[in-house]
C-alpha cells in the first residue's frame, strides 16, 4: 500500500467549533538541554532548564485548547502539595478548564534530558495519578463532547467518557483498563517506537474503528487506512517531547470535526512536527489566530 503524505496545512479545512475533554494525568518535568547523555559518574552542565506541568493528558489537552481556541476539560488527579497546586495554576493559564481529583499523595515528577538531536530520555518520579469515575467530577457534561481523548483512567472513568460523540485514547491508558472497560474507541493512537503502547489487532474487543502507530520521523501506519509519511522538515529537531501527544490531540480533533481519516492524519502530523521546534511541548504548539489560520506559537 503506498505511503500518504500529509495533506499541506493550507489545504485541510478550517476546524468547526468544537466542544473538547481530555482524561488523563500530569507530571511535573524538569527538562535539561545536554549535548548527550550523562556516562556513568560523569559530572555535565545542562545547557538550559525549564520545569513545567506536562504529562500526557496535560500536553494533548493544551494542544485541542490551542487548535480551537477554546477552553478544553481537563480532567485528572493532582496530589495535594504544593507542586499539584503549582501545576493546576500552570494548565488554567494555559487554556484548560481543569477538574481535579485532589490526592493525599505526591504529585508525580519527572525529570528529561534532551539530547542535540532533539530526542528525549525521560525518567518519571513517583506514582501516575489517574482519575477515576467514582472521583466527585462532572462527568455527566462529557455527554456534550464532540470528542474525549484518554491518557489515565480506570473502567468506570473510560465508560463515563464513551458518552461523548467520539472516543480516542493512547496504549499508555494500560490494556487491562481498556479490556476490562469494554467500550469501543473510535481511535487508539500509539507509538510504534514504544513497546508499551503497542496493540496488536485482535487485542482488544470490540475492535477500535481506528489504529494508529506513530514512528517519528518515518510517520507511522494505521490500520484500515495504511501507512503516512511525516512532513519534510527543514531544520533539525529542537525537542521531541510532546510531539506524539501532540500529534495525538490533532487526529482527535480532525475526527471530532467530522473529517475524513486522511485529513485528521495530516492535522495529526503537522500538530506533531511544529511540536519538534521548541523547547519542552508546548513552545511551538499549532495554535489557531484571530482569522482561524493554524501556525506555530512561536
Amino acid at each position: 500500500m503506498p505511503c500518504r503524505a500529509p495533506l499541506p496545512l493550507a489545504q485541510l479545512p478550517p476546524l468547526p467549533p468544537l466542544r473538547l475533554a481530555v482524561v488523563g494525568h500530569v507530571e511535573v518535568v524538569t527538562f535539561l538541554a545536554v549535548d548527550r547523555l550523562p556516562e556513568a559518574g560523569e559530572i555535565q552542565t545542562a545547557r538550559s532548564c525549564l520545569e513545567v506541568a506536562a504529562g500526557g493528558g496535560a500536553v494533548v489537552a493544551v494542544q485541542l485548547a490551542r487548535l480551537t481556541g477554546s477552553p478544553v476539560a481537563f480532567f485528572t488527579a493532582l496530589g495535594r502539595d504544593a507542586v499539584g497546586e503549582r501545576a493546576a495554576a500552570d494548565l488554567e493559564a494555559l487554556g484548560l478548564e481543569l477538574h481535579v481529583a485532589w490526592r493525599d499523595r505526591p504529585t508525580r515528577r519527572g525529570v528529561t534530558f534532551v539530547d542535540s538531536s532533539g530526542e528525549r530520555t525521560i525518567t518519571v518520579i513517583g506514582e501516575r495519578l489517574n482519575p477515576g469515575g467514582e472521583d466527585p467530577l462532572p462527568w455527566s457534561s462529557l455527554t456534550a463532547c464532540d470528542g474525549v481523548f484518554v491518557t489515565a483512567a480506570d473502567p468506570m472513568a473510560l465508560q463515563h467518557a464513551r458518552r461523548a460523540r467520539l472516543l480516542a485514547a493512547t496504549p499508555r491508558v494500560r490494556l487491562p483498563v481498556l479490556r476490562q472497560a469494554g467500550v469501543r474507541l473510535d481511535a487508539l493512537i500509539g507509538s510504534a517506537l514504544d513497546p508499551a503502547e503497542r496493540v496488536e489487532a485482535g487485542a482488544l474487543q470490540p475492535e477500535p474503528a481506528l489504529r494508529i502507530a506513530t514512528a517519528g520521523a518515518a510517520g507511522g501506519e494505521s490500520w484500515p487506512f495504511g501507512p503516512f509519511a511525516a512532513p519534510l522538515r527543514h531544520r533539525p529537531a529542537l525537542d521531541a517531547y510532546g510531539a506524539g501527544d501532540s500529534f495525538a490531540a490533532g487526529v482527535t480533533a480532525g475526527l471530532a470535526a467530522g473529517w475524513g481519516v486522511p485529513a485528521a492524519i495530516s492535522l495529526g502530523c503537522h500538530c506533531g512536527s511544529a511540536c519538534l521546534d521548541g523547547r519542552g511541548p508546548y513552545a511551538s504548539q499549532l495554535h489557531r489566530t484571530a482569522s482561524g489560520a493554524l501556525k506555530p506559537v512561536g
